[in-house]
């Protein structure tokens, strides 16, 4: 087993779909950014979500959510592409989900207050509590 941590946004909507025994499986789309020989270059991950798991926050993902998947890795798989070039496919069953505090707001966040926003549980050191840190006072 390959446990591995993604960090990037989504580029489309989750898309719901069953296997041929009637098993859900939920599909998303990441994007993720590496540097390579000093540029930015984008790498593609299918990421699947058996079952029920994570249904609760599936209503709140959508085409451009910044998301942080953990998850087992599957081999990755090569292909040929319309263009003739080889790629690579790779892909990760979900293990983990959550929110990347990193991501752009939503124009309805953007237009909240400071006081609409629930709390952070933890934020710097561990020894800091989370009512002692204006949410302004955040480098994000």
């Amino acid at each position: 087993m390959i446990l591995v941590e993604i960090a990037g946004f989504l580029g489309a909507d989750p898309e719901e779909r069953f296997t041929s025994s009637g098993k859900r499986v939920v599909g998303l789309r990441v994007a993720t950014r590496v540097r390579h020989s000093g540029q930015d270059e984008t790498v593609w991950w299918r990421v699947s979500i058996w079952g029920d798991r994570f249904d609760r926050m599936l209503p709140f993902l959508k085409k451009g959510s910044a998301v942080i998947v953990v998850g087992d890795m599957n081999k990755p798989e090569t292909y040929v592409g319309k263009d003739g070039q080889t790629n690579i496919s790779m892909s990760l069953n979900a293990e983990m989900i959550k929110f990347s505090p990193f991501g752009k707001p939503d124009k309805g966040e953007e237009s909240s207050t400071s006081s609409d926003r629930a709390p952070l549980a933890s934020v710097g050191n561990s020894s800091s509590n989370a009512s002692d840190v204006a949410p302004d006072d955040l480098p994000f």
